[in-house]
């Protein structure tokens, strides 16, 4: 595995977990949720995904501008 990919994934599963973080967050400060567990994990993929395509497509040019 490329330490490009490798980063990739990592930043998506840092996506992913501070989503759930946050809906955790949400439970304890507001109340419950009116939204089931398959949507929150749905969710959460979607986040991670993102997180982790846009990292990859990214990181040519962060690197580029010498920001990392």
């Amino acid at each position: 595995m490329t330490p490009r990919r490798k980063s990739s994934l990592l930043w998506g599963l840092v996506g992913a977990l501070t989503f759930l973080v946050l809906v955790q967050g949400y439970r304890l400060v507001v109340g419950p949720l009116d939204v089931s567990v398959v949507a929150i994990g749905g969710v959460t993929l979607l986040v991670g995904a993102t997180a982790a395509g846009l990292t990859h497509a990214l990181a040519p040019r962060i690197h580029e501008n010498g920001r990392s």
